[in-house]
């Protein structure tokens, strides 16, 4: 199921462009009247300006800074990049994508992800490269690549440039009313409440006597359906990493994040952390061993091995088997929710992140389902 689209747009993405749409309405007048509030001849020029700035953001060089100052992100080193270059080359190889396209970054942070960002940015935890053998490292970042093709990354990225004015504007109202009533003062307390009354009736007045209830609605509603589209979005990649055949790689790290997310504190899958001085991802050194311990199918960078297999696919007509996550270990299963009940009943950040490992883990198996009933027998 080869998929040779370099970038492009799909539903999800299309919707949350869409959906945006009044917000970004609400940030132009924003930016016209504080610019008309200065001097009003910038009002015909600033708000011109600012529409045209969104492609800007897609520039190599503010992706750039954007992946430092934002996402807190580093190139990678030249270890890190040998290991990289030899998974991404299978990725795209099998998607068809140039790989040069994009840019492979490395973020610092303790947890197994990979994020998309900008335009052409694809970035691994360093967690991530340490824990995650070949296999799974591919699927995840298959997964990332899904979401660049089907353009999620710039959609989210330019209605975020673009509903930017008028989200400050509506945080900085929150925070005069905060700040008004928190003084405790009959003064504060009563300009607390007039802006109070002036936001409501401006609210009613904008939905029902101007009809704007097509800008109002939506804005309301938004947070909501930005966030079942994002839902949409993950689904769509996981998808994508499936039909390039990373699928039982996928559900395997998916089931990881589910336990975990399920008991946090809990160990995690994959290899312990590397003492101090250690390579920061398994080598293997023909013939040699580290500490007993020998990395099976980890090559090492620089030297001329045949492709990393992928669990449960043939490679050059010549099947590999499946490979377990823990070695002698029956395969791992989602917790179930006597997991989350064990895990105490004020962890909701941990419950939320399971709810989505566990939809993203069923779209996963339900695509893999569908797959394989299309396979020819």
């Amino acid at each position: 199921m080869r998929k040779s689209v370099q970038r492009g747009i799909d539903g999800a993405a299309l919707s949350h462009l869409l959906v945006t749409v009044p917000i970004g309405l609400i940030s132009l007048g924003v930016v016209t009247f504080l610019s008309a509030m200065i001097n009003p001849f910038l009002a015909m020029i600033v708000p011109v300006l600012w529409l045209f700035s969104g492609p800007l953001v897609f520039q190599r060089k503010v992706e750039a800074a954007i992946a430092r100052r934002l996402f807190g992100m580093r190139r990678p080193t030249p270890e890190e990049a040998q290991r990289l270059d030899v998974v991404w080359e299978q990725v795209t190889r099998r998607a068809g994508v140039d790989r040069e396209t994009y840019e492979l970054w490395i973020q610092e942070r303790a947890e197994l992800n990979a994020t998309a960002a900008a335009g052409h940015i694809v970035a691994v935890t360093r967690h991530a490269m340490e824990r995650l053998p070949n296999s799974r490292l591919a699927a995840v970042l298959a997964h990332e690549l899904g979401h660049h093709v089907g353009g999620h990354t710039w959609a989210a990225m330019l209605a975020d440039w673009y509903a930017l004015p008028a989200r400050a504007a509506g945080r900085a109202l929150l925070a005069l009313l905060f700040l008004l009533f928190r003084t405790k003062h009959w003064a504060g307390i009563a300009c607390g409440s007039c802006l109070s009354l002036m936001i409501v009736q401006a609210v009613v007045m904008f939905t029902f006597v101007q009809g704007m209830w097509w800008i109002v609605l939506p804005v309301a509603a938004g947070p909501l359906l930005i966030a079942w589209l994002h839902r949409r979005a993950e689904f769509r990649a996981d998808a994508y990493a499936v039909g390039l055949g990373f699928g039982e790689a996928l559900e395997t790290v998916l089931v990881a994040e589910a336990q975990m997310a399920a008991v946090p504190g809990a160990p995690q899958h994959g290899p312990a952390h590397l003492p101090p001085g250690m390579p920061p991802f398994p080598q293997q050194y023909p013939g040699q061993q580290y500490q007993g311990q020998q990395y099976p199918g980890q090559p090492y960078p620089g030297q001329i091995h045949p492709p990393q297999p992928y669990p449960g696919h043939s490679y050059v007509g010549q099947p590999y088997p499946v490979q377990q996550p823990y070695p002698g270990r029956p395969y791992p299963v989602p917790p179930g929710p006597e997991s989350l009940k064990a895990a105490g009943s004020g962890r909701l950040v941990a419950r939320a992140a399971h709810t989505n490992a566990e939809a993203r883990l069923k779209n996963v198996r339900l695509v893999m389902s569908q797959q394989i009933q299309r396979s020819p027998s």
